[in-house]
């Protein structure tokens, strides 16, 4: 544990994390639970900003005051769940009358590391949402996500043994699982934030090809940015409601665009993959064959 910038701590394992906060040392040295009510005597956590090198898992009920991630805040309105990847910067305000009902689960990257878990939980994307909001959780729901914690610590204070991890990693996963089935959910049933969005989202990338001058492919991260939402998040939300990933949207628009230009005008296919902002002509025609089983000019041929 150790200050990286003025009034920013970096706690770097669960060991330094028990010792900050005050209470008993972890039996796991790469993974805890945390009952809110052990800290609810101690104001350390209050208008301090910290940057976990730990996942955190958070189900705070009517919770008081506001928890900042990164640039936002936590949108805990009546939702119960949250999500925080490593390394990112999490403060909480000072609140008098903080209601602490609820439990963290905290974990070390090298928990997972040598697991597939490690390699897919980056495609978990309500672990780095721009616009962070809470998980809302029915009572069904949360029982399920209670029952796999219930298990989770009953193997953390068992004897340990050579199936110890395993079981632990495969209770995490089936957590995260159910918590992406259940953020699903949550995107369907906000039909009209989630088309208002969409919305949004297709005239920004009509906007770029009708009115976009620098010559430069949309990437999703400029996208996401100009909406203000996470890359991972537009992806999750454009593949709830459509199928495709934001990716994938780019791509059929700009074969939209460049049929469009191929029957209409007499460009060159290198003028017009300049025109849709490809560096290379090559990467235009490759992309164009693969998503119509025509080259451009086999294209153009088909309409003379």
């Amino acid at each position: 544990m150790k200050n990286t910038e003025p009034n920013i701590i970096k706690i770097n394992s669960i060991k330094e994390l028990h010792s900050f906060i005050r209470i008993s040392s972890a039996v796991n040295p790469l993974i805890t639970i945390i009952d809110h009510a052990e800290t609810q005597h101690s104001k350390l956590l209050d208008s301090q900003k910290l940057l976990l090198n730990l996942y955190n898992i958070s189900i705070k009920r009517s919770f008081k005051g506001k928890l900042k991630y990164g640039k936002n805040h936590y949108d805990f309105d009546e939702g119960t769940m949250s999500f925080i990847a490593p390394n990112q910067i999490i403060s909480v305000d000072s609140e008098e009358d903080r209601n602490n009902q609820g439990w963290s689960l905290l974990f070390h990257p090298d928990l997972i590391r040598q697991y597939p878990l490690g390699k897919a939980i980056k495609n978990y994307g309500f672990f780095s949402y721009t616009v962070t909001e809470a998980l809302h959780l029915s009572s069904e729901e949360e029982a399920i996500i209670e029952t796999i914690v219930q298990n989770i610590q009953k193997e953390i204070t068992s004897r340990l043994d050579n199936f110890s991890q395993d079981i632990i990693v495969s209770n995490l996963e089936l957590l995260l699982n159910y918590s992406h089935r259940f953020y699903s959910r949550q995107f369907i049933t906000r039909k009209m934030a989630t088309n208002d969005l969409l919305t949004n989202f297709e005239n920004t990338l009509e906007k770029h090809f009708t009115e976009n001058s620098d010559l430069c492919l949309p990437t999703v991260e400029k996208l996401a940015t100009e909406l203000n939402v996470s890359p991972s998040y537009l992806s999750d939300m454009l593949r709830s409601v459509t199928g495709q990933n934001t990716q994938q949207h780019i791509h059929d628009k700009l074969i939209e665009k460049a049929k469009e230009i191929l029957t209409t005008t007499s460009l060159t296919v290198t003028e017009i993959a300049y025109e849709l902002g490809f560096e290379y002509p090559q990467s235009f025609s490759k992309l164009f064959k693969s998503k119509t089983n025509f080259t451009p000019i086999e294209y153009r041929h088909s309409f003379n």
